[in-house]
């Protein structure tokens, strides 16, 4: 019996397992802390040009290489020097366009408020604001009605340092809202209200047709139920409540952020947002 533990030389093997192979790329800067395969010196990255790089090892004593030298990492990886430049990436957006800003705790809520006609308002607003409302510690309320908007105002109690944003459906000359903001405007005041709105029946065409594959949204003619009269011309159900429901969860899941809805509301709710917020 021989004992073969010594017939080669483990140093030797070491040494070839160290010869690396597939290098992987590492972006270079200074302060990396390098180990040449070839000559085995150990040394911090201090410089470079466009043919070489420097190491310079912890008794200050200085090699230079080929800047395509494939080294060994403080890990014993096979890396060889990236010197391409990291692309600037533009920061992360909300659904409103705004920046994104990351991890955000919601602010307590301000004094002032924004008032909007219904449900769905509401859940669009938050659907593309959201995010900028949580950072501005700004609610959003629904009043179930623009009829209902002079009581809930009254309760409130706007001021300059208590502002009220409003946004209304149909506000166009002549309607039932924009009388109702004309009133509310000189009840409250401008420093402490302001009213704004879109000329949609509804807010439900705040969202572009286009989304829905449309070129336009139906006509209902007056008198009819708006909401049921756009299920009846889309071909959806509309026999009750839970199918208008239903109806709006599809259009709103239709809005992936602000370039799906129209400028008409897009500016309205950003100006409201300017104006209750403003210090």
């Amino acid at each position: 019996m021989f004992d073969d533990r010594y017939d080669d030389d483990p140093v030797a093997r070491m040494r070839a397992a160290r010869v690396p192979r597939e290098p992987q790329k590492l972006p270079a800067r200074r302060g990396l802390w390098l180990e040449d395969t070839v000559t085995e010196f150990y040394g911090e990255l201090v410089r470079a040009d466009r043919n070489q790089v420097e190491l310079r090892d912890a008794d200050g004593a200085a090699r230079r290489f080929p800047r395509d030298t494939i080294f060994l990492d403080d890990d014993g990886n096979a890396v060889q020097l990236d010197f391409t430049r990291p692309q600037p990436t533009a920061p992360a957006r909300s659904a409103s366009g705004s920046v994104y800003v990351k991890d955000a705790p919601a602010r307590v809520a301000r004094a002032g408020r924004i008032f909007v006609e219904g449900r769905h308002d509401a859940e669009l607003v938050e659907k593309v604001w959201g995010h900028d409302l949580r950072v501005e510690g700004v609610a959003v309320i629904y009043l179930e009605g623009a009829d209902h908007l002079e009581e809930v105002l009254r309760e409130f109690q706007p001021s300059r340092h208590r502002r009220a944003g409003v946004l209304l459906d149909h506000l166009v000359h002549g309607s039932k809202e924009s009388r109702i903001a004309a009133h509310i405007m000189q009840r409250f005041g401008t420093d402490a209200v302001r009213v704004v709105g879109h000329p949609y029946v509804d807010v439900w065409q705040a969202l572009r047709p286009e989304r829905l594959g449309l070129n336009e949204w139906p006509v209902i003619p007056r008198g009819q139920s708006w909401k049921h009269g756009i299920c009846a011309a889309l071909g959806w159900p509309h026999e009750d409540q839970a199918d208008i429901a239903r109806a709006w969860q599809h259009i709103l899941g239709q809005v992936r952020n602000w370039h799906d809805l129209e400028p008409a509301v897009i500016g309205r709710v950003e100006e409201l947002i300017d104006f209750v917020t403003e210090e």
